[in-house]
């Protein structure tokens, strides 16, 4: 079994903290679309006067498909944050591999993020570190 260098670690750490700041910056982008979700709020409500009935159905898309991407990007936000803690914990390695490759997704701080973490992950020693119990590491 071999052990992780210090210089391993220091890339699990700061992985880790790069997890959290684009963990934030995922929370943050996804609340973009409020402004839509606002619109379109006041078109089904009528807070905005509009006398077609098919202004009130495009409302009612302008809530549901902010809502929906709001809620993804919340969701991805702390899945992000998530993996940077179990990096920093050194567990559920497969679940931080999953995160690693799905961050690879949003260009262009997900994709730098993905792929060191991707590299440092499948490193023989890194896994190893993940699989030990907690007590057992140095």
């Amino acid at each position: 079994m071999t052990t992780m260098t210090s210089q391993e670690e220091y890339y699990l750490s700061l992985l880790s903290v790069f997890h959290y700041v684009v963990g934030g910056l995922a929370g943050l982008f996804a609340c973009i679309p409020l402004l839509h979700l606002t619109i379109g709020l006041s078109m089904a409500t009528g807070l905005i006067p509009v006398d077609e009935p098919a202004a009130r159905i495009v409302g009612m898309f302008l809530v549901l498909i902010p809502c929906a991407i709001i809620t993804l990007g919340w969701v991805l936000a702390i899945c992000l944050i998530a993996a940077g803690r179990f990096l920093a914990q050194r567990k559920n390695y497969t679940f931080c591999l999953v995160m690693a490759g799905i961050a690879c997704a949003f260009f262009p701080f997900g994709t730098v993020l993905g792929v060191f973490t991707i590299v440092v992950l499948v490193r023989e020693s890194v896994r190893a570190a993940f699989e030990a119990p907690a007590g057992a590491q140095p």
